[in-house]
């Protein structure tokens, strides 16, 4: 029997519906089919009595998923997308994306458009887009503490109450340079309709090779957001006596102390997400960010009464 995995967020009703439905149609049509919850994927964050909450990434791998499986479907939101990507990027596991929340800037469709579309999913009439993952480790020495696959961004930021944090930053086998700044963003191309955004990094096509970096409120005219290929790994030294915070795709994370390199690179696996038609970014942007959209003349006068 075919095999189809569904992930989804069980904190929403409408969700936990949608997957005991679907559940039940796969299941008449003769798949055998995997449930799991997003609540795998999630990171947890470290506390200063226990710094490293350590997860090896091919570890969240859910049971039963597998290689094997032709498709999973993602019930939920962006965070619940960014979980199940943690989750199955792994296994290479195509995902269509199914909008139950808000902004679903990461789901190709919505929870009403679902029925009409399974069949057509079901029998492979898609295509297939990758996306550029990361692979963020934290290293004390040569130990490695903790790792996370991510899809938007790794985020290295200073603890609330403390002063502003120095960084030494090297790309590849260009020289070290020094950002001193709240923190430091470093995205894909997924991620820079993300965090990096607000933080005034640019809009960067997912089919771009590159990876980006963005200061977080840097102290310097010249520090400014840098785009470089993703064939370059970073790596980042806190150069300040200040334990700060590591957080990936906003989700969790773990402290970093002075001592401590985090290490970031283009990951080999990539995020799969089902197409039913082709990719149109730019339709995205307008919809969900409200991107060029016409813009629309005041009058040149006013009459009074």
């Amino acid at each position: 029997m075919p095999k189809v995995g569904i992930i989804f967020n069980d904190l929403k009703p409408v969700a936990c519906k949608a997957a005991n439905d679907l559940q039940t149609q796969l299941t008449e049509k003769g798949w055998t089919v995997c449930l799991e919850t997003g609540r795998g994927g999630l990171l947890g964050y470290s506390h200063p009595e226990g710094p490293v909450c350590h997860t090896a990434i091919d570890q969240l791998i859910p049971p039963n998923f597998d290689q094997d499986m032709a498709f999973a479907i993602v019930l939920g939101g962006d965070g619940t997308v960014l979980s199940a990507y943690r989750q199955l990027a792994p296994c290479g596991i195509p995902l269509l994306t199914v909008n139950t929340g808000h902004m679903g800037f990461l789901t190709e469709v919505y929870l009403n458009q679902l029925s009409e579309i399974l069949d057509k999913v079901i029998a492979g009439d898609y295509e297939v887009e990758e996306r550029t993952m990361l692979t963020v480790q934290l290293y004390r020495e040569k130990t490695l503490l903790w790792e996370a696959l991510s899809l938007n961004e790794m985020v290295i930021h200073r603890e609330p109450l403390t002063s502003m944090c120095h960084f030494e930053i090297k790309i590849g086998r260009h020289a070290s340079v020094d950002i001193a700044a709240d923190g430091l963003i470093l995205s894909t191309p997924t991620g820079s309709t993300a965090y990096s955004l607000s933080a005034g990094g640019p809009v960067v096509t997912p089919d771009v090779p590159v990876l980006q970096l963005a200061p977080i409120c840097p102290h310097s005219l010249a520090s400014r957001s840098l785009v470089f290929s993703d064939k370059e790994p970073a790596t980042i030294f806190p150069a300040t006596p200040n334990r700060m915070v590591l957080v990936v795709d906003g989700n969790g994370g773990c402290y970093v102390l002075p001592e401590d390199r985090i290490h970031v690179e283009k990951s080999r696996y990539t995020a799969r997400f089902i197409r039913l038609e082709e990719p149109e970014f730019f339709r995205i942007l307008r919809e969900k960010l409200g991107w060029g959209l016409p813009h629309i003349a005041k009058p040149t006068s006013v009459e009074l009464p």
